[in-house]
């Protein structure tokens, strides 16, 4: 009897040491989320940003493109607008 304890008590250890315990994965866990930040820090320093001329050109450039899409499609609905209401009165 004393011998199958003996048997079950070494399985137990010898399983125990094939799983670590909460406090090591826990600690596991937040290693990788650690190195996670740092990988994230480093990858953010070899982001060249552009100078604010150039941000500056870009946004005028894209405002007035804006600008000028609106306008026309303004104008096209217009004249649909009118030519639906010209051709109700003929019809």
């Amino acid at each position: 009897m004393a011998e199958k304890e003996v048997k079950d008590t070494a399985q137990k250890k010898a399983a125990k040491k094939g799983k670590p315990s909460f406090f090591k994965r826990l600690g596991s866990l937040f290693g990788r989320i650690g190195r996670w930040f740092k990988s994230c820090k480093s990858e953010m320093n070899k982001i060249v940003w552009t100078g604010w001329p150039t941000v500056r050109s870009n946004t005028l450039m894209v405002l007035c493109v804006i600008i000028v899409i609106s306008a026309l499609i303004g104008v096209l609905d217009l004249l649909f607008s009118q030519s639906i209401v010209v051709l109700g009165i003929l019809i």
